[in-house]
């Protein structure tokens, strides 16, 4: 989707590594990545990290949302969650350039047991709502294939 639009392409990458498995797994990304894009790894402050990488010709990858997410549910300030995701409401539709947000799909499956994994489902769900609504296109990837939920 980004290689689409010609344009230079800036990947926000919101994953941190707090365990080998997940530093693996960023390594992965890293390597299979194209080298032109330019990089900003920001795990918590996404509306800023969008703000400071558009531009009208730019494409920003943000990889990922539901990773944003339980960075900022892990922080000991609650009000935080609120006020990022209410920032990066209000700054996406500002932006200059094009914006293709990842997101992965957390209401498919059983509701859990954990009051911690409710509470992300629920966030998550809401806020892919939100972005929906807002988002000229959705899809919806299964087996590698976009299956269009919002065609453009």
């Amino acid at each position: 989707m980004a290689d689409a639009h010609g344009g230079a392409v800036t990947l926000i990458a919101t994953a941190t590594a707090l365990d080998d498995e997940m530093a693996a797994r960023i390594e992965a990304h890293r390597r299979t990545r194209p080298s032109h894009w330019q990089v900003v790894e920001e795990p918590l402050r996404l509306g800023g990290a969008l703000g400071a990488a558009a531009a009208p010709q730019r494409v920003i990858i943000v990889d990922c949302l539901t990773l944003w997410l339980t960075n900022l549910l892990c922080q000991d300030d609650p009000k935080r969650l609120q006020d990022e995701i209410r920032d990066l409401l209000e700054t996406l539709p500002q932006l200059p350039g094009h914006c293709v947000l990842v997101g992965n799909e957390v209401g498919l499956g059983i509701i859990p047991v954990n009051a911690l994994a409710r509470r992300f489902a629920d966030v998550a769900g809401t806020l892919h709502q939100e972005l929906a609504a807002m988002c000229d296109r959705v899809s919806l990837m299964v087996a590698g294939m976009p299956l269009p939920v919002k065609p453009a």
